[in-house]
């Protein structure tokens, strides 16, 4: 039996973090990088940990945004290759949003690669719309997609 949480994550997650970012992305960030950047103002991450009755919980994914004013940014999102397709990414995205929701943040800007089609499905799924194109933007291949999703009252990513 398996059971995932979604919880706060603190600097000290920053190896787990850099080894699941390295697992999602061609350029990943170093557990240095991580450490950094958890100990910024405004940056926070959550993580979704896959418990299991016979063996310590696992972190299997992790979002991190940065806060600014009342804008977010979503900085990354990855979950460990052996555990997407589970609907954590979800869980993650849903976590965040209602936290920026509550804190009062107006809107979300993230930057994905337009060929990761699972993930603009997400964001799509999530009510995030392309606010601009970055041609070439990744290594001279893909095109970025900027999406923005606005947090107004009444409106949270459990509800669409």
């Amino acid at each position: 039996m398996t059971a995932a949480i979604v919880q706060r994550l603190e600097a000290s997650a920053a190896p787990d973090l850099a080894d699941i970012h390295a697992s999602a992305f061609h350029r990943p960030w170093s557990a240095d990088e991580f450490a950094a950047l958890m100990t910024q103002p405004g940056v926070m991450a959550w993580g979704v940990l896959r418990r299991h009755w016979f063996r310590p919980a696992r972190l299997a994914g992790f979002v991190a945004l940065r806060v600014a004013a009342d804008e977010a940014e979503v900085l990354s999102v990855a979950v460990r290759p052996q555990a997407r397709g589970r609907g954590y990414g979800r869980l993650l995205m849903e976590e965040a949003l209602r936290s920026l929701y509550r804190d009062r943040i107006k809107t979300c800007f993230l930057e994905v690669d337009g060929a990761n089609t699972v993930a603009v499905q997400l964001y799509r799924s999530l009510g995030f719309e392309i606010a601009s194109e970055r041609k070439g933007y990744y290594g001279g291949v893909s095109t970025a997609l900027v999406m923005r999703l606005g947090l107004e009252p009444g409106r949270t990513a459990a509800t669409g």
